[in-house]
């Protein structure tokens, strides 16, 4: 089975692969429901979660109902347990929406949501980030994840987030980070796909991010906080709910 993700993930277009999903993702649903791991996003339970990967393939990673990986179930019990998404009425802009989250988003009736990216048949609108078409100080709460890494001028991206969060206001920034890594790399000079996957971990990747990720926001204008799950759940409910040991969720705020 995980030859075949391997393959649809590498070959199909991303695309082809959300519209895909909508039928999809019921089948998967009903086959893998058990009671080993939790989905936080639907509360929904399974014996297993997928593989996934466009390289290496991760084995138990991808949710059957919702095609959260991780990163999206820790960021959905942030989301959940420490923001007013849920309740409060805010203004929110959501980069490249994640198909774990969109519906859900959508439906809420307290929030005024938009959501933007190049090619994401999701988005309402359009826009290069690092030429935004939204006024200064919009946005109660912006979620772009996963995206800074695909992003020539990241700098450039990070400052229009910056720019469009209004004051008070929280930007959740995940990318793929190497824990072990100090410093980011970057190097324009690597174009072939294969080489990218290899060195970036992706092929569509620029750069791997290290530790100095959280300065690079900084540099900008963002206070940051690294937020770490493992303060409020142990680790049973870590691996119940299928997270990454370690991972930390990036915090920029707009004082």
């Amino acid at each position: 089975m995980s030859g075949a993700f391997k393959y649809i993930l590498n070959t199909i277009p991303r695309p082809w692969l959300i519209r895909a999903s909508l039928w999809i993702r019921p089948l998967l649903d009903f086959y893998w429901r058990g009671k080993r791991y939790t989905d936080p996003i639907n509360g929904k339970s399974y014996r297993r979660f997928l593989p996934y990967g466009y390289g290496t393939m991760r084995a138990n990673v991808l949710s059957p109902g919702t095609l959260s990986l991780e990163r999206h179930r820790l960021c959905w019990l942030y989301l959940k347990r420490h923001t007013g998404v849920f309740s409060d009425a805010l203004k929110v802009l959501h980069f490249a929406p994640e198909q774990a989250f969109y519906p859900r988003f959508r439906a809420l009736k307290n929030i005024d949501y938009t959501t933007t990216d190049l090619n994401s048949p999701l988005a309402d609108v359009k826009a290069d980030i690092c030429a935004l078409p939204f006024k200064d100080n919009t946005y109660d709460l912006i979620i772009c994840n996963h995206v800074l890494e695909h992003i020539p001028d990241d700098l450039k991206a990070m400052s229009e987030l910056l720019r469009v969060l209004k004051p008070g206001g929280l930007a959740i920034l995940q990318v793929p980070y190497q824990a072990d890594r100090q410093e980011t790399f970057q190097d324009d000079s690597i174009t072939d796909p294969k080489k990218r996957a290899e060195i970036f971990g992706q092929y569509d990747h620029l750069r791997v991010y290290g530790l100095d990720y959280f300065d690079r926001l900084r540099s900008v204008g963002f206070r940051v906080e690294a937020f770490d799950i493992a303060q409020e759940l142990d680790a049973s409910a870590i691996e119940k709910y299928g997270l990454a040991p370690g991972e930390l969720i990036p915090l920029a705020f707009k004082d």
